[in-house]
């Protein structure tokens, strides 16, 4: 079996399409908004099963909301992989009033137009959830038996938007679980985030900062006697674009490009007087190897540095904490792993142009297992998140039908096989 070419046809001789998109249709058609994750995760349970998943376990990471995970025990000898996902998507507030009339009216019917499969979450991320079950159907039905273990995982609150949530509490109790030795510790993961079937070794990190501005209310007519935030929010936000370049000026990554910041929100003013409260919000792009805590002292130290009326109040908040109470980190692996090889190679194998090495544009969950765990991880899976949390969103089903035979190919070749 070490030739990815014939594997790769063995595999596609047996993949029984229409039993892959049905599942595929079936997980978009569980609406799991972010907090209702146990509806998907029903439907998760029922087809694990039914593949013959074994040791498969659901807990709640927060009352009512269940994280499900199991695996398929190989014959012994091979590595453990993991795939694993998030279960929540974003809302679809607008999405029937945008599509009102047309078959894309409603976000969870699936329906396929123009050789793509549309719908809330058909890209983030039930695509890749979808392929790596239909992966191990097609591993059976080529009666390829695997010598390692495949296990999966798939976790809720992942996504951000809805109050109260998003702040991983899905993959910090399942990561805790492997820490305890509760779960078995998979030798290499792939995150089944939407890549358009290239594979992303490096990411992002991040952290949102709120800062709030008191001044002093006056009349209009006698501003002196006020303190103007909306003044000083001015001269903040010229120091955080000059810091924006400076922080880009310092280095490139090959994969994800430079740091830098972006202002994405300001409030404040009154009526007929001076402005006593102004609140900017920005978010901060990392590379791998940026310190999380650095950067906020330096975005801190740039706006006090610009406010310097000392009854001119200035407070930081960070909202967005992740594995880290700031944010999420960034995080890498060797672009030049043999695993990393081996599933690039696959890919290409499958679908001509897929399979390139690449860096996410996004931050998601690979950093609990890259920085906490040290587990080598990757993201992988068909789906834009161009068209993400958009009306637009959809994978195409090529793309996603080369996705399934390409992780049941890397399931063979990284696990090994029983001949």
């Amino acid at each position: 079996m070490a030739n990815s070419n014939a594997l790769v046809a063995r595999l596609r001789a047996a993949l029984d399409q229409d039993a892959a998109l049905e599942l595929f249709r079936g997980a978009i058609g569980r609406q799991s908004i972010t907090g209702n994750e146990a509806n998907f995760v029903a439907y998760l349970k029922d087809r694990m099963e039914a593949l013959g998943v074994s040791t498969l376990s659901t807990a709640d990471f927060l009352p009512g909301r269940p994280n499900i995970w199991g695996e398929r025990k190989g014959a012994g000898g091979g590595k453990r992989l993991l795939f694993i996902g998030h279960t929540d998507t974003v809302h679809v507030d607008g999405w029937r009033e945008h599509w009102a009339g047309t078959e894309r009216e409603d976000p969870f019917a699936a329906p396929i137009i123009d050789d793509a499969v549309w719908g809330r979450g058909s890209g983030d991320l039930k695509a890749g959830i979808s392929a790596s079950l239909a992966a191990l159907a097609l591993l059976d039905k080529a009666g390829i038996r695997l010598a390692g273990d495949v296990s999966f995982a798939f976790v809720g609150d992942e996504e951000s938007g809805q109050p109260g949530t998003g702040v991983s509490a899905g993959v910090k109790d399942f990561v805790a679980r492997i820490e305890s030795g509760e779960v078995a510790r998979p030798d290499f993961t792939v995150y089944v985030e939407p890549t358009r079937l290239a594979v992303y070794p490096a990411q992002i990190g991040f952290f949102i900062a709120d800062i709030s501005i008191t001044g002093k209310s006056a009349y209009f007519g006698v501003p002196e006697l006020g303190k103007d935030a909306l003044r000083a929010g001015h001269a903040a936000m010229t120091a955080l674009w000059a810091h924006s370049d400076e922080v880009a000026a310092r280095a490139e990554h090959e994969l994800v490009g430079r740091g830098f910041l972006l202002i994405t929100g300001l409030t404040g003013g009154g009526y007929i007087a001076v402005p006593e409260r102004c609140t900017l919000s920005l978010i901060r792009k990392l590379l791998p190897g940026e310190n999380l805590d650095t950067a906020a002292a330096e975005i801190e130290a740039a706006v006090r540095s610009a406010i310097t009326d000392p009854e001119i109040k200035v407070e930081f908040a960070y909202p967005a904490g992740r594995d880290h109470v700031l944010g999420g980190t960034a995080a890498e692996i060797d672009p030049a792993r043999p695993e990393v090889a081996m599933l690039s190679g696959v890919l290409s194998d499958v679908l001509e142009g897929r399979g390139r090495i690449e860096g996410a544009p996004f931050w998601s969950e690979s950093p609990f297992f890259v920085n906490r765990l040290g587990v080598p991880a990757v993201y992988c899976a068909p789906g834009d998140i161009r068209n993400c949390h958009t009306y637009d969103e959809h994978v195409e089903v090529e793309e996603y039908l080369a996705g399934v035979i390409a992780f049941a190919a890397f399931m063979a070749r990284y696990c090994g096989v029983i001949e």
